[in-house]
């Protein structure tokens, strides 16, 4: 629905504050707007950037031109896509006056209920206006901040904004260096928040005191079902990381979603973290990959299996669990595991022996729908082995990242594109983002609606 010429008037209100660390700019001094407009969010944001003399992004009005059209056909739960990192066409990215602009159109709008502008230049400037979003806007769901040069203070202001919020359900700071500090309000915001049920703070440089403070919120919290807490700045060898989440796997019978990316884990952390996923009966997605996880660690993994019955998705990659690892996850896998549906074994130093193994154990396995083994030493036997499972239809060719070929008679393995989280960190410049086949983990273990 277009908005009417009488709705374009100026507002008496003052625009929300930038943080008290950053002052006020200039450009935001006066606030305007008579009633909300649902609709015309293109007229709306030209004629905001007129007043304010703000420069008119093309790239923005052409997502806004989108959306209206969505608008007009009827749909709502939109997302607006304002990713800084779009390869169509050329992107201008988005800095805190934007982000403030924005802001200002997204208000109390019933159509929209999801934001990304990952890979922007909002700052601490722009995330004082997204914490004011929050506050007022009561249908956003999905928020992705991800990689906007946002500090610990921006994270604060989120944090704290999330104490009152009751309609997001899923928010993404990855790469965000929010730090020990950033991440400690948010642990903070988990004591009170009862509605965010997936938090992305990977890659955001928390420390230890964070990680074991999200631990601690967690025995208690029964509302959140994803937790991405890979890569926290760690010190030590002694793996206290896996100690307290352990212990809260133990406690929580909500988490579904776990990611433990690049935390050091060793033999000694996978055993403390198996030995709580025989208490725990709610958690289905486990990525522990980049770790430094062999074969003594899957021998704890694999008598899970055995009697576990909630796992359903298990990221294994850039570990060394090498042949006996793998053999250890076959056996469990073809006589007693029948949960499992998807497994990443991606370059673990395993050879023809193991990666036979394990494509012999869906033979057996009728559950064991995915499995990704590229990255590892390939033979005639391994290429053969994948090869028939594909073509006898055992193993579809969506659900695996090789795709057999003949050259001369002898069968060899390609790379294809499919994967866990294919496109976690980024998204293709043709083709669908959100495929099954590129991110088949969130397809399996479906936690929010969004990546």
């Amino acid at each position: 629905m277009q908005r009417s010429p009488q709705q374009a008037g100026p507002e008496s209100r003052t625009p929300p504050s930038a943080p008290s660390t950053t002052p006020t700019p200039a450009w935001a001094a006066a606030d305007c707007s008579a009633a909300e407009p649902i609709g015309g969010l293109q007229e709306y944001y030209y004629e905001l950037c007129m007043e304010k003399s703000q420069e008119i992004k093309p790239f923005i009005l052409h997502i806004l031109q989108e959306v209206d059209e969505e608008i007009e056909k009827g749909l709502v739960g939109i997302t607006l896509n304002v990713a800084g990192n779009c390869h169509l066409m050329p992107v201008e990215r988005v800095t805190g006056e934007d982000f403030w602009i924005l802001c200002r159109i997204l208000k109390n709008n019933p159509y929209i209920n999801g934001l990304d502008v990952r890979y922007n230049l909002i700052s601490d400037v722009g995330v004082s206006y997204a914490a004011k979003l929050l506050q007022k806007q009561h249908n956003l769901i999905y928020l992705n901040l991800m990689f906007n040069d946002i500090g610990p203070e921006g994270g604060e202001l989120i944090a704290k904004a999330l104490h009152k919020n009751t309609t997001l359900k899923h928010l993404r700071m990855t790469g965000n260096k929010i730090e020990n500090k950033g991440g400690m309000f948010f642990a903070a915001m988990l004591q009170i928040n009862s509605s965010l049920e997936k938090l992305d703070v990977g890659d955001c440089d928390l420390g230890m005191q964070s990680v074991i403070a999200f631990a601690t919120v967690l025995t208690q919290n029964q509302t959140i079902k994803g937790l991405n807490l890979n890569r926290p700045i760690l010190y030590g060898e002694q793996e206290e990381s896996t100690v307290h989440l352990g212990h809260m796997l133990k406690e929580n019978q909500c988490l579904v979603e776990l990611h433990m990316c690049k935390h050091d884990i060793k033999n000694c952390g996978m055993k403390q973290l198996c030995d709580a996923l025989y208490l725990n009966r709610s958690l289905r997605y486990l990525d522990v990959s980049c770790n430094k996880i062999t074969q003594d660690g899957m021998v704890c993994l694999a008598n899970v299996l055995k009697s576990n019955t909630t796992l359903e998705v298990i990221d294994l990659s850039f570990n060394r669990i090498e042949n006996a690892g793998a053999n250890y996850l076959s056996d469990a896998l073809a006589s007693h595991n029948r949960t499992l549906k998807a497994l990443s074994v991606v370059s673990n130093n395993i050879e023809g022996e193991g990666l036979v193994a394990l494509s012999q154990s869906m033979k057996t396995n009728p559950t064991l729908s995915n499995i990704y083994i590229w990255g590892n030493k390939f033979d005639e036997a391994t290429r053969v082995a994948y090869s028939d499972l594909i073509h006898m239809g055992r193993l579809k060719s969506d659900n695996t990242d090789v795709e057999p070929f003949v050259v001369d008679g002898h069968v060899y393995l390609a790379e294809v594109s499919n994967g866990l989280k294919r496109h976690y960190y980024w998204t293709p410049g043709y083709g669908e983002a959100c495929s099954p086949s590129s991110n088949a983990g969130f397809t399996l273990v479906p936690v929010g609606q969004y990546l």
